[in-house]
């Protein structure tokens, strides 16, 4: 951090939303917005040129995810602390931001003056999390999809037939019927489109 004032990166893809985050963020004497991204795949880019000290990542996001964006700040830039915003209190969300490396995780909807206390609390080393979350996750237990699984729904949530997975996963049509089978036994649902549906919902895609 470069002074006084914590740089901030605001990634969100609702414009909207971003600005009235930026504005109210802005109202903070100790903080700077100093960069705005509306995809995942430009929060790397954008946290590196503008030198930024914390990085508040919106979960759901064209290009990447901010989960997905978290654990590549994480890696490329680790000096950089991860606030992960969602406007989902999806257990499984809570559990993939903190394995992405996520200094905090939040709901979009808390107070203006939670956000930025919890800008200064990572900036401090602090973890911060939110309660009502966190006790979901936990009472949720783990993900039991495998990475493949997981994969392999995502691709068989666009109604896709098991050649036209097969096709764009590069795997046979028995292989994935092996995957959606099992993630199906899993989820104890009765076909692919609620094993879709349970998974999203449980924030496990």
């Amino acid at each position: 951090m470069t002074g006084d004032v914590i740089k901030v990166l605001l990634a969100e893809d609702q414009s909207m939303v971003r600005e009235a985050l930026a504005a109210l963020l802005g109202l903070e004497d100790d903080i700077e917005v100093v960069a705005q991204a509306a995809r995942g795949d430009e929060v790397l880019a954008a946290a590196r040129a503008h030198q930024v000290d914390v990085a508040l990542l919106d979960i759901e996001m064209p290009g990447a995810t901010g989960i997905e964006a978290a654990a590549q700040l994480h890696r490329e830039l680790p000096h950089v602390k991860l606030v992960v915003l969602t406007t989902f209190g999806r257990p499984g969300y809570l559990r993939g931001a903190m394995e992405a490396g996520a200094d905090a995780f939040l709901v979009k909807d808390a107070p203006a003056a939670q956000l930025a206390e919890a800008v200064r609390k990572v900036l401090a080393g602090e973890r911060v999390i939110d309660p009502t979350l966190a006790a979901a996750a936990l009472a949720e237990g783990a993900n039991p999809l495998t990475d493949r699984e997981r994969e392999v729904l995502r691709a068989a949530a666009d109604g896709s037939t098991n050649a036209e997975l097969a096709h764009t996963l590069h795997l046979s049509q028995g292989t994935v019927r092996n995957y959606l089978s099992t993630a199906i036994q899993k989820l104890s649902v009765r076909n692919r489109a609620e094993a879709v549906r349970t998974a999203r919902e449980k924030g496990w895609l």
